[in-house]
């Protein structure tokens, strides 16, 4: 019985076109412009833990300074009777209290804060994604989504939460809408003095890198042509 022939060997695949002169120029272009958009943004794991330590030492102090009276109390019932120990229950009774307010008004604080802080950059982060630039109108759509979520979670009826995230809708991008365009702005210029202190090595360096990538795209596109 005579064998069977073997079967035809596959072509091998072509190899896939080499990048053209003009792709690897619009590649150059797209990380020139992501580097540009990045100029002002913020981290939001580091910034929603400084807002977390900021609503910490906001609420304590907060809770601290609405104790006065409270404290003034507990001296005029201190003064009023001769027993030590009873003048050191009461003290004991006061710094306890004091103590456990200051701790709850703390933490309260640190959650709300916390929470406004991840809620504003991490909207401002999704926009800054879904529309490839950075600018103003990015911090005021943040601030006021923001805003408005917050006056949605605020207790009361439908009416009154409506009325709450409308108000903060319009209030969120008007503070935002000027921070953000300072903020922007002091970006820009640190950005503009980080790269005028550059010494003279410092750029040298960068355009001998620029010449070797421009020098490498030469050649590619003369290969190319050939």
């Amino acid at each position: 019985m005579p064998a069977s022939a073997p079967p035809p060997a596959e072509p091998p695949s072509p190899p896939p076109p080499a990048p053209t002169e003009d792709a690897a120029v619009e590649m150059e272009a797209a990380g020139s412009r992501s580097r540009a958009s990045s100029v002002g943004t913020v981290n939001w794991g580091t910034a929603t833990l400084v807002g977390v330590f900021a609503g910490l030492l906001y609420g304590g102090s907060r809770e601290a300074s609405a104790n006065v009276s409270k404290d003034a109390e507990v001296m005029l019932k201190m003064g009023s009777t001769t027993d030590k120990r009873e003048q050191y229950r009461l003290m004991r009774d006061a710094m306890e209290k004091r103590f456990i307010r200051v701790a709850k008004g703390s933490l309260i604080g640190g959650v709300r804060l916390g929470m406004f802080t991840a809620t504003f950059f991490g909207i401002q982060n999704l926009l800054i994604e879904n529309r490839g630039v950075h600018d103003v109108f990015n911090i005021a759509g943040a601030g006021s989504a923001t805003a408005a979520a917050f006056g949605l979670i605020l207790p009361g009826s439908m009416m009154w939460r409506a009325r709450n995230v409308l108000v903060g809708s319009v209030l969120g991008a008007g503070v935002c809408f000027p921070l953000g365009w300072i903020q922007l702005k002091l970006a820009e210029k640190a950005q503009l003095e980080i790269a005028n202190s550059k010494s003279p090595s410092d750029l040298t360096e960068e355009k001998g890198n620029q010449s070797r990538v421009g020098a490498a795209i030469e050649r590619l596109g003369s290969s190319l042509k050939k």
